[in-house]
């Protein structure tokens, strides 16, 4: 039943951060008001998080604090809400964890309702808003390029809702089908929806092939969603794939990087990533106060585990700024040793020697023949 209201962390904030504004402070918060959010807070971590022994920690050092005046001095709702950020986060340690103040938020009923007119429109309208941001984003798609030695590169900045970014996804891959490799980087990635992961991941395995991915299972309805390839993706992508990483690679952006490693598929190059595996849903605990809380858990199908708190390991290990060339170096090395052609060969090691020395080849602007 609370199925509903399941979103990654990144999708839902920026759903909710799309709201026209943030609640007007009418007047401050009283000591009643603070005590009435912070047992409204209490009972939900309790009743949602998913480690629910961390949850009980984590609740009792929320009450702790409140009773020795440690939230006196948060008199308005933002203050409150970026006080239990910083504290949920802490006490947990899971990064998951966040707050929002969004004026008029309330969980989506359990109950289906006929929603009014009004109401649909407002969600039309900022649906179509959503659209058109992740559309003047380029899809979340940061750069797009072939490198030398027809190496191909995507920069991802998140993984965003399938219905608004898998047509410029499978483009992207369209482009690149001729490359010989292709370099996904994830580097500067937080994250997003897993449908979308498991779709961009499609187009690295043959055509027919139904390969169960990852599960997902969520504490307060005890359901487990799976998720698998999806089989209308006919754009596919057989060469060597590098998968590019850094601590900053978070959520449904290790999910990726995490999948292509167990499956074999991928060559994770960088640093261990952000450790953050728990997906969110969003509660109300009052005052337009707005609570991430992780109550689902990923679940490889491979390993039979995740990444939470320890990150995805890179194969290839290298601080996150030299990750690009590293992964660049490696690909023209293998394509050198396997070119059977001596020109060609010959070619490939020219640019392997300028790529190790971090050195890129100027455009030339004359005619040919010209000095």
């Amino acid at each position: 039943m609370l199925r509903r209201k399941k979103f990654v962390a990144g999708l839902m904030l920026s759903m909710l951060l799309s709201i026209p504004a943030f609640a007007a402070e009418v007047a401050p918060l009283t000591e009643s008001d603070r005590a009435a959010i912070v047992k409204a807070l209490v009972a939900t971590i309790n009743a949602n998080y998913i480690e629910p022994a961390v949850a009980e920690r984590v609740g009792r050092a929320i009450s702790s604090k409140h009773a020795k005046g440690g939230y006196a001095s948060a008199t308005s709702a933002q203050a409150l809400s970026e006080a239990f950020a910083k504290d949920l986060r802490e006490f947990s340690g899971d990064k998951h964890f966040g707050t929002t103040v969004s004026e008029g938020f309330s969980e989506l009923s359990s109950t289906p309702e006929v929603p009014s007119p009004a109401a649909t429109e407002a969600r039309r309208a900022r649906t179509e808003a959503r659209r058109d941001r992740i559309a003047r984003r380029g899809y979340e798609i940061q750069k797009i390029e072939r490198l030398p030695g027809n190496v191909g590169y995507i920069e991802l900045r998140s993984f965003e809702a399938p219905e608004f970014v898998s047509q410029a996804y499978t483009s992207a891959m369209q482009l690149m089908a001729g490359t010989d490799a292709l370099i996904l980087d994830l580097r500067r990635n937080g994250g997003g929806s897993p449908v979308t992961v498991a779709y961009l991941m499609t187009h690295f395995f043959p055509l027919g092939d139904e390969r169960h991915l990852m599960d997902m299972y969520n504490r307060p309805d005890n359901t487990t969603q799976q998720y698998w390839m999806v089989q209308t993706v006919a754009q596919r992508y057989d060469k060597p794939v590098y998968v590019l990483t850094s601590a900053r690679t978070f959520s449904a952006a290790e999910d990726f990087a995490y999948g292509m490693q167990a499956q074999k598929r991928g060559t994770v190059v960088g640093e261990s990533t952000g450790g953050g595996s728990n997906p969110i849903s969003w509660y109300s605990v009052g005052k337009d106060i707005a609570i991430a809380i992780p109550s689902s858990r990923m679940i490889n199908f491979v390993t039979q585990t995740n990444w939470e708190n320890v990150g995805v390991k890179p194969d290839i290990a290298v601080p996150a700024a030299q990750a690009l060339q590293t992964a660049h170096v490696a690909i023209l090395r293998n394509l050198a040793l396997s070119a059977k052609d001596d020109n060609e060969r010959k070619e490939l090691q020219r640019l392997l020697t300028m790529a190790e020395k971090g050195e890129t080849e100027k455009p030339v602007y004359t005619l040919r023949g010209e000095r």
